[in-house]
């Protein structure tokens, strides 16, 4: 077994996947239950899930394109859930998304181990950084981080993510992350530790293009100017469709040496006994 073939599991105790089948999971999320697409799920279920009791809303492609939140039982607009001492906002918005990727919590878990760990103030870096799931974990964990997303909406969720936590001191920027990564090198800014979690697709707030097969390799290029001289990790996070856990790992040994590297798919277990994957993520570790 090479390193890309391992399976990094999140557990939760407010959050569960109930089932999954005929390209739709079906999950709890505190007292909520959602019913959503997963373009994972590939595999049949014999049951409907769409019969399940109790389930609030379900989210349904359209055949235009896009979709839509049906409401079947009434909850809150919002709501928060929890994993160990940290808070997350939960709110159903287009696209299917719910402002949280739980799959997540077993990086954040690392992180907060490295950072913890240290015997000075690490300084982090969270670009394409949503709701800032990781912003808040490091930033519990004693980091000074600075949060850069393009949408200011997502900014402003983070900031409330934040707050729930307690945490007043974060840097928030809205900005197009290769700009603002230019515009750092240029200050002479520098961290110890850098996350990203690139989307496939994207626009910048000025119409800049992202597409991640042609952008994310001369993206970490650049990330390796504002690390300091005494970098702690860097994590890339890929939620691509074909984008192999080896395809990280070859792109943080060729910008960063093969020593510290390592790549794995990310997952989440259901409550049929089986492991959904949920996107791969390369670590770089530097001591």
């Amino acid at each position: 077994m090479n390193k890309g073939d391992r399976m990094k599991v999140a557990n939760w105790e407010e959050y569960k996947i109930l089932a999954t089948g005929n390209g739709e999971k079906l999950e709890r999320w505190g007292d909520v239950i959602l019913l959503r697409p997963d373009p994972q799920v590939i595999w049949k279920n014999d049951k409907d899930l769409s019969q399940f009791n109790g389930i609030n809303a379900r989210y349904s492609r359209s055949s235009s394109g896009g979709g839509a939140w049906t409401i079947l039982k009434k909850f809150p607009s919002e709501w928060p859930v929890a994993w160990g001492e940290l808070k997350f906002i939960v709110k159903p918005m287009g696209f299917k998304h719910t402002g949280l990727f739980p799959e997540q919590a077993v990086n954040w878990k690392r992180m907060m181990e490295l950072i913890s760990s240290q015997k000075r103030e690490i300084k982090v870096l969270n670009l394409f950084a949503y709701t800032g799931g990781a912003s808040v974990a490091c930033a519990k964990a004693g980091a000074k981080v600075t949060h850069v997303d393009a949408s200011k909406g997502m900014v402003e969720r983070a900031k409330e993510n934040a707050s729930l936590n307690g945490i007043c001191d974060i840097r928030y920027i809205v900005d197009d992350c290769k700009k603002f990564l230019e515009r750092e090198i240029r200050r002479k800014n520098r961290y110890d530790a850098i996350i990203m979690d690139p989307p496939s697709y994207g626009r910048g707030p000025s119409g800049e293009m992202w597409k991640i097969e042609d952008s994310l390799f001369d993206f970490v290029k650049l990330c390796k100017e504002v690390l300091s001289d005494n970098p702690l990790f860097i994590l890339i996070n890929s939620y691509t469709t074909g984008l192999q856990p080896g395809v990280l790992t070859n792109i943080l040994s060729l910008i960063f040496g093969k020593s510290g590297v390592e790549a794995d798919e990310i997952g989440l277990p259901t409550e049929e006994g089986i492991i959904l994957p949920c996107g791969a993520s390369g670590w770089k570790i530097f001591k």
